[in-house]
């Protein structure tokens, strides 16, 4: 009998640089590497679109996003959940007055 294959789904926190494409969000992921010849450490960041289905990350936040099936050309990963708001970031829902 087949066993079901359980795998799991890579996963990385970054902070939101653009989130002006409708349902998409860009995340930057930093990391820190060490340099091979100087031995010094060496800070690197890469980029990455995510799916937001509900428009709910915004620039400055910290989210976590996870690896998903190819989505559109450059999106691959969704948002998982917002692990921060950003500086002065306010909820829709507060500012309806």
């Amino acid at each position: 009998m087949a066993e079901a294959i359980v795998r799991r789904r890579a996963s990385k926190v970054g902070v939101v640089v653009s989130d002006k494409a409708d349902k998409t969000i860009v995340v930057r992921v930093d990391r820190i590497v060490r340099h091979k010849l100087y031995k010094r450490y060496v800070r690197r960041a890469a980029t990455f679109m995510a799916h937001d289905e509900a428009n709910s990350a915004h620039v400055g936040d910290t989210v976590e996003i996870v690896e998903s099936r190819p989505l559109s050309a450059r999106k691959r990963w969704r948002i998982r959940r917002i692990v921060k708001r950003g500086q002065g970031a306010t909820d829709t829902a507060d500012a309806v007055e």
